[in-house]
């Protein structure tokens, strides 16, 4: 083989001879959405500090890198941001709760007297992941709103209700695509119009709905508007 001349030829000669290499450090560990794997994981953090070598030694320190995180699977290394991505059994616990919260607030405002938006309700909670949910079940959890003063009391969505209803989708919304939060909203309509038109307690109750998904207030109406649609 012929020897390696030029400028090409010497970097990498020196890059034989001077480079940098970094020592990590585990500092903890936890379960978090590897992007690469594209499913749960197992993760370290870890925090480095780097040297420079000469001929492969570390000889010089060079400063502190990271902290990352680091796969136990594909072994690459992420920011630590990459661990606001909830896992999927976290993504599918917040949104059952978020199918839960929402077809309370639709009933709250809506009143438990028709058992066909009860049923509806409640089938859209079992199908999110309670599977033991009843009508009955919801109707006493709407009475309990209720008559805890405060909840419904305050107005069409009161202010805790409300309180609720941002805790659970607050959380939830960055990591749904539009059509999830559409779609999500569009299932609590289906609950309000399961008994007749909405009512304006429903109406407000949709529209804080559709402000915590951070749909903006003219998709929240051409979505009412669709759900009123029959397909």
């Amino acid at each position: 083989m012929l020897p390696v001349r030029g400028r090409d030829g010497r970097a990498t000669r020196a890059a034989r001879i001077l480079g940098t290499r970094t020592a990590w450090t585990p500092v903890g560990d936890g379960e978090f959405f590897c992007p690469g794997c594209g499913g749960d994981r197992n993760y370290q953090r870890l925090t480095g500090r780097r040297r420079f070598t000469l001929l492969g030694v570390p000889v010089l320190p060079r400063g502190a890198t990271g902290p990352v995180v680091e796969c136990a699977s594909c072994r690459h290394h992420y920011g630590t941001d990459v661990l606001d991505h909830p896992t999927t059994r976290r993504f599918s616990a917040m949104l059952r709760d978020a199918v839960h919260t929402v077809a309370l607030a639709v009933l709250a405002a809506g009143g438990t007297t028709s058992r066909t938006a009860l049923e509806t309700a409640a089938c859209a909670v079992r199908a999110a992941g309670f599977e033991d949910c009843t009508e009955d079940q919801l109707a006493a959890l709407v009475d309990a709103l209720a008559a805890d003063t405060g909840r419904v009391a305050d107005g069409p969505c009161g202010a805790s209700l409300t309180i609720e209803l941002h805790e659970a989708l607050d959380p939830l919304a960055p990591h749904l695509a539009p059509g999830g939060r559409e779609a999500l909203l569009l299932q609590a309509a289906r609950v309000a119009l399961a008994d007749g038109p909405y009512t304006p307690a429903e109406r407000d109750a949709l529209t804080t709905i559709g402000a915590a998904l951070t749909i903006c207030a003219d998709d929240v109406s051409r979505l009412l508007a669709a759900a009123r649609t029959p397909s």
